[in-house]
């Protein structure tokens, strides 16, 4: 057995309504409450968020619980879909300015991969430009939790932050320092989700499972390909359940853990040729990336199958227990179809061309070269993929999907 490293948060925390004790736990983070049970006065936390989830009101029971802990508590809630940098930099600047002594990211994957970066920044000084790439990020960090309102990013558990440049180009920022304090998950938080969200971030947490579990990775390791293998499961049990019925308790916890175990998978053995697609079709349709995601999915997988038929034999029957009677050779292109068929069933486009400018006219379409440029550059995770990839196989895929 090859040695492997298996990073993680320090702490997780799950459980329905469980977001109502977010004071007592962030307490704990601030080097003991004083005297009474309470922070003392110096403690200062920014809450890093999005207007979405403040009209919501899903921030409002964490910031009785934060401010009935005596924490001092700013919001700053200007974080959009794929944060560019101009974000991340205002909020690091709220959180220097308030002398924040903690962060917490409360929201979808955008808000807590901004409050990653602030708790670094805020605390270090440094610039985005030298912290882009693996391992560049140099601590110490500011004290972080994350909270996730979504079911699909896992990025509550994961060392990575992704920004997207003044270029529209997607950097990540990987180091365990992103990795937070505690990651608290409370299923209850998304049950006011739309069915199209839950869809989309569904599939995303899938995604990060299945490369997780095929990549070419050196960390690829048996812990990350266990919990890639359980995650599949939770998620396939709960993803119609938690579409049709959106308050489904079971099917809501389903989700939430599947996706936070798919990010502990990918987290150590990293994703691949899907994710280096999706970036920039979200960054140049404008479209959520759990969706972005979806609409390649089937043609990466189905690319990667045409030189190796055995290729996701060992993952597809736990995302679609069915398939474990189909043969081995054939069981990843059987995985593509079935896919296709529950992103289709789940309500989500299909087609490159559905969220295209235009409705797909020949103008949207001649954007595929340019996506296959965008795509190439994504080296980070193109060499994790099971079958090289060229621009030109970029392009066939883009093609495949349109």
């Amino acid at each position: 057995m090859k040695p492997f490293t298996f990073d993680t948060a320090h702490s997780i925390v799950f459980g329905a309504g469980v977001s109502e004790r977010i004071g007592e736990l962030a307490l704990q983070r601030l080097g003991g409450p004083a005297p009474g049970g309470t922070a003392s006065g110096d403690a200062r936390v920014l809450l890093v968020t999005d207007r979405g989830v403040v009209a919501a009101h899903l921030l409002d029971p964490a910031l009785r619980s934060l401010r009935a802990a005596g924490l001092a508590t700013e919001v700053f809630d200007g974080v959009v879909a794929d944060p560019p940098e101009s974000v991340v930099l205002a909020a690091a600047a709220q959180a220097r300015d308030m002398g924040a002594t903690a962060v917490i990211g409360f929201g979808g994957g955008s808000p807590m991969d901004t409050a990653k970066l602030v708790a670094l920044l805020a605390q270090t000084g440094a610039a985005l430009d030298d912290v882009y790439g693996v391992g560049k990020a140099i601590g110490p960090r500011l004290p972080l939790m994350l909270v996730p309102t979504t079911a699909g990013t896992g990025s509550e558990v994961t060392p990575v932050a992704v920004v997207t440049t003044a270029a529209r180009e997607k950097q990540g920022v990987v180091s365990p320092l992103l990795l937070p304090d505690v990651a608290l998950l409370d299923p209850e938080l998304t049950y006011g989700l739309p069915r199209h969200v839950t869809a989309a971030t569904g599939v995303d947490a899938m995604v990060h499972a299945i490369e997780a579990h095929e990549s070419l990775n050196p960390n690829n390791n048996p812990l990350s390909r266990l919990l890639a293998r359980e995650a599949l499961r939770l998620l396939g049990d709960g993803i119609r359940s938690a579409v049709r019925e959106g308050t489904h308790p079971e099917a809501r916890c389903q989700m939430m853990l599947g996706a936070m175990l798919a990010g502990q998978a990918f987290a150590n053995s990293p994703v691949a040729a899907v994710h280096a697609l999706a970036y920039p079709v979200g960054a140049h349709f404008h479209v959520a990336h759990g969706l972005s995601n979806a609409l390649v999915l089937p043609h990466v997988l189905r690319f990667n199958c045409a030189t190796d038929g055995g290729a996701y034999a060992g993952v597809a029957p736990a995302l679609f227990p069915f398939l474990a009677g189909t043969p081995a050779s054939r069981r990843g292109l059987a995985l593509a179809d079935a896919l296709a068929h529950l992103i289709e069933e789940i309500g989500l486009p299909t087609r490159l061309r559905d969220v295209a400018p235009g409705n797909g006219s020949r103008a949207g379409r001649e954007v595929l070269p340019g996506l296959a440029r965008d795509a190439i550059k994504q080296t980070r995770l193109l060499v994790n993929n099971p079958r090289p990839l060229s621009e030109a196989d970029a392009l066939g895929i883009y093609e495949a999907a349109w």
